[in-house]
């Protein structure tokens, strides 16, 4: 069958084609619409500006999903979307786009948890992946580890208290003046610097629990910036960018290891757009090696918000026979 997956959560508007058998997934086509360069005079995601170049966007970038892909709207077996967690203005265009498409073609329609979608881009790797396994989702919202039972039933089993460790990124590369997303520029420039030069804390909390706190890495960062320049001292952004990346890395790398020791299970899913940073991938790569451990992470092209991996997501959704109707609506809030 062919199904339809689209993503609209954030500052991404993207349509893509998957073709399924089985458990084997084809992507046919992935459109993806980025709002980087209007976002970046802002130095983040301007929510109402998202939303309305989601609108002006979804129709064409859709229409060339589907002649992409070679598939006409009678072919599709099913739409997917993305109806939950994200920005609520951006998700609700995605999620009256495909109610309206889906109900006027006559088509099932099924509602997709964003985070679920990160995961699901496991599959669309060249390593064969079955549940169950341990997934870690790292991005601008969210860093959390999952015990993935099957696939479509995910039970959290840490997460972080307070900031995501991509929304930690951002900011402190912002503050030291990399281009938006400071994220990426961080990752790059971290090579260049000292690992620490810069006393850091560790976002990972005690043993007796598998949760993350970044907010206090993120001000013990924004006060060495502050104080370095109060004394007229130019801000060693390199030695900053690799200290904190070492202690954002480091500290998911602990967790992952006590939550693969407390599950036993062999197979680590990492997804989200952080688990396209070099450093995480590396990092993870050693701890699974020493552990005997496959590690699974989707291409740099499918970390980010893509509708092939909404459309993966659904298309598990849809064999558990969960549709939903035109009474859909989008939420802000997870809801596994």
């Amino acid at each position: 069958m062919y199904i339809l997956g689209i993503e609209t959560s954030c500052d991404e508007t993207s349509a893509a084609v998957l073709q399924a058998e089985g458990d084997s997934l084809l992507i046919r086509s992935n459109i993806v619409a980025s709002q980087i360069e209007t976002h970046r005079l802002y130095g983040g995601v301007v929510p109402e500006i998202a939303s309305r170049a989601h609108i002006e966007a979804i129709t064409n970038v859709t229409a060339e999903a589907l002649d992409t892909a070679g598939v006409a709207l009678s072919d599709l077996g099913a739409v997917a979307v993305t109806a939950h967690p994200g920005l609520i203005g951006a998700l609700l265009v995605g999620v009256n786009f495909a109610k309206s498409l889906a109900y006027a073609n006559g088509l099932p329609l099924v509602a997709v948890n964003h985070i679920k979608a990160h995961v699901a881009a496991g599959y669309l790797t060249e390593t064969p992946l079955k549940p169950p396994f341990l997934a870690l989702v790292v991005s601008g919202g969210h860093t959390s580890l999952f015990d993935v039972t099957d696939y479509t039933d995910f039970r959290e089993i840490g997460a972080t208290r307070d900031d995501a460790a991509g929304e930690a990124f951002d900011k402190i590369g912002r503050v030291i003046g990399l281009p938006y997303p400071g994220g990426a520029a961080l990752d790059r420039l971290a090579y260049e610097g000292q690992v620490g030069a810069v006393k850091l804390p560790s976002p990972a909390l005690g043993a007796d629990t598998l949760d993350f706190s970044f907010s206090g890495l993120k001000t013990a960062a924004l006060n060495f910036v502050n104080s370095t320049r109060q004394q007229g001292v130019e801000v060693p952004r390199a030695d900053l960018a690799s200290s904190f990346t070492a202690s954002v890395v480091e500290g998911i790398a602990r967790k992952s290891e006590q939550a693969l020791l407390q599950t036993g299970h062999k197979t680590l899913v990492l997804a989200g757009g952080v688990a396209a940073n070099s450093h995480l991938r590396r990092r993870l790569a050693d701890l699974c090696r020493l552990h005997g451990v496959t590690l699974v992470v989707p291409p740099v092209s499918l970390c980010g918000d893509n509708g092939a991996m909404v459309a993966a997501a659904g298309y598990f959704e849809y064999r558990k026979g969960r549709f939903a109707d035109v009474s859909l609506n989008a939420s802000a809030v997870d809801q596994y």
